[in-house]
């Protein structure tokens, strides 16, 4: 039903109405109430207000609502009644059956408004799979609510590599290795599995593995845990803690400048920039930092401070 011109206002006063560009929730009886415009077509008129987009459905994903349309599919229209058989009652109806098979088809797909609803899906593109959720008292959704933040956090990039990071600071830790090259290392992150056959899956499996051994070791690079002394092709991972000419280097230096009569030692500040001379220019300060912390666990030097 359509209303008439002098029951509703000027289209060019609608934006100064705050209901016009909001979302309105509204029953479903005041929705299939409400009466469109005669002056534009989509607009309608919930109590003098225009509302915009009625025949919009909203999907609650427990971080915000998402806009979607939804359109009923052409299969879903009445057909009607099959025609009848004259064939005897009890024998099998190919007609009969395929209705009763769309129909619950139907029942088991059949969206309206308000329905609680499973939505897999991309970002806002298109819906791969959605089916109804018969949970009267909203339990199975509050526990749905409660458990995706866990899933969002245990697909982050930082979690899933959390695990083989460990496996490979232990390793390293527990060997007392100084040095090695990423092919070293790289049977430790080999899942414990059974063995099996060769299979399809051997390159794919290895080029996982691999990608995963680099960002494995970047995490660690990142923490200061290895370093790189030369870049090359044939990168050498350095432990920062274990690496004896490092530490002899920093010795040196802090030896060298505590025989001088004004110098009693010297500055954590300065000491990067002589280390990068006498040593690699790949040592961080964070990497210098946590050689000079395991040098006063030793008590091979002291750190104290100047007030």
């Amino acid at each position: 039903n359509l209303l008439s011109l002098g029951e509703e206002p000027p289209s060019m006063l609608w934006g100064l109405d705050p209901m016009f560009n909001a979302f309105n929730r509204l029953y479903v009886k005041d929705i299939l109430q409400m009466r469109e415009s005669c002056q534009v077509a989509g607009i309608y008129f919930y109590k003098s207000h225009p509302i915009f987009e009625r025949e919009d459905f909203f999907f609650d994903d427990a971080t915000g609502v998402i806009n979607s349309l939804c359109w009923k599919d052409e299969q879903w229209r009445d057909q009607g009644d099959p025609a009848t058989c004259n064939s005897a009652r009890g024998k099998f109806n190919p007609a009969n059956e395929l209705k009763k098979l769309r129909q619950a088809q139907h029942s088991s797909s059949h969206l309206e408004i308000g329905e609680l609803l499973r939505v897999r899906a991309r970002q806002d593109l298109q819906t791969t799979e959605r089916y109804n959720v018969s949970d009267p008292v909203m339990a199975v959704q509050i526990s749905w609510m409660m458990e995706v933040p866990q899933l969002y956090r245990h697909g982050s990039a930082s979690y899933l590599l959390g695990r083989p990071t460990r496996i490979l600071k232990d390793f390293l830790k527990e060997k007392e290795i100084t040095r090695f090259r990423p092919y070293d290392v790289q049977d430790v992150l080999q899942p414990q599995e059974p063995e099996a056959g060769p299979s399809s899956g051997t390159t794919t499996s290895f080029k996982q593995l691999r990608e995963l051994l680099q960002k494995s070791l970047q995490i660690l690079q990142d923490e200061c845990f290895v370093f790189h002394k030369v870049k090359s092709q044939d990168e050498v991972c350095h432990v920062t803690e274990r690496d004896n000419d490092l530490l002899m280097a920093i010795r040196d230096i802090l030896r060298e400048d505590c025989r001088r009569e004004k110098c009693k030692g010297i500055s954590p500040l300065l000491t990067p920039f002589d280390v990068r001379q006498r040593y690699s220019r790949n040592v961080s300060k964070a990497a210098l930092e946590l050689v000079l912390k395991a040098l006063e666990c030793n008590s091979d030097i002291i750190s104290y401070f100047v007030v």
